[in-house]
C-alpha cells in the first residue's frame, strides 16, 4: 500500500468562463473580396506575431528577474514541506487514528493512500515474474498483444508485389500491396486541409 503525504494550503479559487461564438457558415466570396480577406488576414497575422513576439520577450525578461527569488522560495516550501511530513510521520500514530488529515492554521496535512498497483519483489524483474507466470499462474493473466504494423504496411503501400496465402489451393502468390490491403479491408487515405500562407514583406 502506497501512501502519499500532502500539505494542502488554504486559498481560493476563481473560475472564468468564456461563451462559444457560433461560426457563421460564408458564401458566394468573389476573387476581390479574397484578396481583401487575405490582406486582412496578413495583416493581422503579422501584428499578432509581432505582439506575442514582445510577450515572450517580456516574460523573459520577467523569469529572469524573479529566477533567484523563485529558486529560493522553491527551497524554503521544500524545507517546510519536510518540517511538517516529518512532523506528521512521528506523530501519525496519535494524530491520524480517526482521519487521515488534520486541520492546522494556515490548511491541512495528511496523508492519501495512492491507487494500487504491483511491483516486483527485491530481486525479480519483470521479465522473471512473467516466465514465473506463464508457469503458475493461468494464462487469463498473461496478456499476448498482437496488432497491425501500420507504420510498416504505410511505407511499403506501393510495393506492386507482395506475397499473399489466402487462396484455393494454399500456395503463396503475388499481388500488388495495395490490393492485399483492401482484402483486408485497409486503405491509405491522406486528409487535405486548407492553408492560408501570407507574404512575409507583407508584415507590419
Amino acid at each position: 500500500m502506497c501512501v502519499l503525504f500532502y500539505c494542502w494550503p488554504l486559498k481560493v479559487k476563481k473560475q472564468e468562463t468564456m461563451a462559444r461564438q457560433k461560426k457563421t457558415i460564408i458564401t458566394g466570396v468573389t476573387r476581390e473580396a479574397a484578396d481583401e480577406a487575405f490582406a486582412t488576414y496578413a495583416k493581422s497575422d503579422a501584428q499578432i506575431q509581432k505582439i506575442n513576439a514582445e510577450i515572450e520577450l517580456q516574460c523573459a525578461k520577467i523569469r529572469e528577474k524573479y529566477a533567484d527569488k523563485l529558486a529560493t522560495l522553491g527551497e524554503e516550501k521544500d524545507k517546510a514541506f519536510d518540517v511538517l511530513q516529518s512532523f506528521a510521520t512521528e506523530n501519525q500514530a496519535e494524530l491520524f487514528t480517526k482521519k487521515k488529515s488534520l486541520d492546522m492554521a494556515h490548511g491541512i496535512i495528511g496523508f492519501r493512500t495512492g491507487t494500487p498497483k504491483l511491483k516486483t519483489l527485491k530481486g525479480f524483474t519483470w521479465a522473471s515474474a512473467l516466465q514465473l507466470a506463464k508457469k503458475f499462474l493461468p494464462m487469463t493473466y498473461i496478456r499476448l498483444s498482437e496488432e497491425i504494423a501500420k507504420d510498416k504496411l504505410l511505407a511499403d503501400r506501393e510495393l506492386e508485389e507482395v506475397e499473399v496465402y489466402d487462396t484455393p489451393t494454399g500456395d503463396p502468390r503475388e499481388v500488388p500491396m495495395r490490393e492485399a490491403m483492401a482484402v483486408c479491408g485497409i486503405q491509405v487515405v491522406q486528409d487535405e486541409t486548407f492553408y492560408v500562407e501570407p507574404k512575409k514583406e507583407e508584415s507590419l
